[in-house]
């Protein structure tokens, strides 16, 4: 089997080519970001400057470590890519270390006022607060209208498509629209990941969350059907112990979609309420594990987060991030079967991704050449989706 970090793999990703996507996030949506961050928070003259230093840093520098003072440094500390020029190291590792620097500059983990301050917060409230989520939450009323077999259908569509919901995509995506939600799929496996989880008795389910706001939503929506409808016992969700990538949902921003549940109308009411008693009794269990924010792939993870996804019927995980970690930020062939992949992952685990970088597995052949024959950008643009699974 090939396995994600041994030697048959292909050659990681990296920022490298100019032109390229990777490349584009660090010289263009990296420093828009920052600004983004400047414009949306009014941070003092010190994280300011220090924001500054970042931004000639990632565009004219070489890659510098944390300040030996800086909170947690020590888990960065034995890194190989220090010193080499920020083009030439891994994307997944330069992404994840450019947020956590961003951090570092904005003070989250040290000692004062700004300690804990999401720099990101501005940007997922006014999503989750958006018109375009009542229309969301209010269709949940015609569900209980739907056979049983559409119902699945209709949520399990309403997760993945909600990746999309991700304002570090959007800040380069130049506002392309989905494909149609059938017709975008390049693989559908739904159907393994309904037998997965009736395959026997209801066990645990473990979901590892992306992006916060109006993709939570229907992730929540989707934890709540597993649970009312008998196929899960109890649903662990990841989350992120702290800000990370824009979007990323933590536990505050988990708490904050249960309030919006809460305060709709209608049927979205209910499982939001639904929702919080099963945090209550511990049938939703969240769940933040440092390893949720490292910069590396699955095959890495540490042995309690091992045993946790292995005790599980069923992970999934939710979106490109998670998908890069799940299967190696690397030059794949697209036709590499996604069983292979992940043959290290130490349980039956499905992937439900909006594609919005380079990486993909598992695509038949004939998908492929249709894909390639057509828009140029079907791998990067957020139009087309894959819901696959190795049980």
């Amino acid at each position: 089997m090939t396995h994600p970090s041994n030697g048959s793999a292909p050659a990681p990703v990296v920022v490298g080519t100019p032109g390229s996507f990777a490349r584009g996030v660090l010289d263009e949506r990296h420093p828009a970001l920052v600004e983004r961050v400047r414009r949306a928070v009014p941070y003092p003259p010190g994280p300011q400057r220090a924001l500054d230093a970042l931004l000639e840093e990632i565009t004219k520098g070489s890659v510098e470590r944390l300040a030996d003072d800086e909170p947690g440094a020590g888990s960065w500390q034995d890194e190989p890519y220090y010193g080499q020029r920020w083009a030439d190291v891994p994307f997944l590792w330069a992404e994840s270390y450019f947020y956590r620097k961003l951090l570092a500059a904005l003070r989250y983990f040290a000692p004062g006022p700004w300690r804990g301050i999401d720099p990101f917060a501005p940007f997922k409230s006014a999503e989750l607060a958006g018109a375009g989520v009542d229309g969301e939450l209010a269709a949940l009323d015609r569900l209980p209208g739907l056979p049983p077999a559409e119902q699945d259908r209709t949520l399990l569509l309403s997760s993945l498509w909600g990746n999309r919901a991700d304002l570090g995509f959007r800040l380069s995506a130049g506002g392309a629209e989905p494909a149609d939600p059938a017709r975008g799929l390049v693989v559908d496996d739904s159907q393994a990941l309904w037998d997965t989880l009736a395959g026997g008795r209801p066990g645990r389910v473990c979901l590892v969350a992306d992006n916060a706001g109006p993709e939570l939503l229907p992730d929540l929506v989707l934890v709540d059907h597993l649970l009312t409808g008998g196929r899960a016992t109890s649903v662990v969700l990841h989350l992120k112990p702290y800000p990370y990538y824009v979007s990323d949902a933590t536990t505050a921003d988990t708490l904050a979609c249960l309030d919006r549940l809460a305060g709709a109308p209608g049927r979205a009411t209910a499982v939001g309420a639904r929702l919080r008693q099963a945090v209550g009794d511990g049938r939703l269990v969240l769940r933040a594990h440092p390893f949720s924010c490292a910069p590396h792939a699955y095959d890495r993870m540490p042995a309690d987060l091992r045993e946790d996804f292995a005790s599980a019927t069923l992970t999934v995980m939710k979106g490109d991030l998670n998908y890069r970690r799940l299967v190696g930020d690397r030059h794949w062939p697209a036709t590499t079967p996604f069983a292979e992949v992940t043959a290290y992952f130490p349980g039956p685990v499905a992937a439900l991704r909006t594609l919005k970088c380079d990486v993909v597995t598992g695509l038949p052949a004939d998908t492929l050449a249709e894909l390639d024959a057509g828009a140029e950008s079907w791998r990067t643009s957020g139009t087309h989706a894959l819901i696959q699974v190795r049980a």
